[in-house]
């Protein structure tokens, strides 16, 4: 599997779940999906707490639920995938956004994933 079919099995995993308030369900996930999935729900307390410390004007449980996965996500990958370039990671975290979310989340993703790392590495 690709790293951005990866991502985007982990952020529908985790926006599930999200929903759901439940654990994450990876019995269909690859393996880069499922460790995604697992290190970011176990994580997730951690990585909230970062992103709000950077987040100026949003609360974590304020943003859409989207972002919140996507930047938890990306953030992730910051902490444990250093062999991944941070402008890619970025960069996914964004089309992500974009994507799956509303027209202004990549720059909202954008600038919170480069205070963060900016931070992290």
């Amino acid at each position: 599997m690709r790293p951005t079919e990866a991502r985007e099995d982990a952020l529908r995993t985790l926006y599930e779940a999200d929903q759901r308030r439940a654990d994450p369900d990876c019995g269909e996930l690859g393996g880069r999906a499922a460790d995604m999935v697992t290190g970011v729900w176990q994580e997730r307390a951690e990585l909230d707490s970062a992103i709000g410390a950077v987040s100026t004007g949003w609360r974590v449980e304020r943003m859409p639920p989207v972002d919140r996965n996507v930047l938890r996500i990306a953030l992730w990958e910051l902490r444990h995938r250093p062999a991944t370039p941070v402008a890619v990671v970025i960069s996914e975290a964004v089309r992500l956004a974009k994507t799956y979310s509303t027209g202004r989340s990549g720059g909202f993703v954008n600038g919170v994933l480069a205070r963060l790392a900016t931070e992290r590495r």
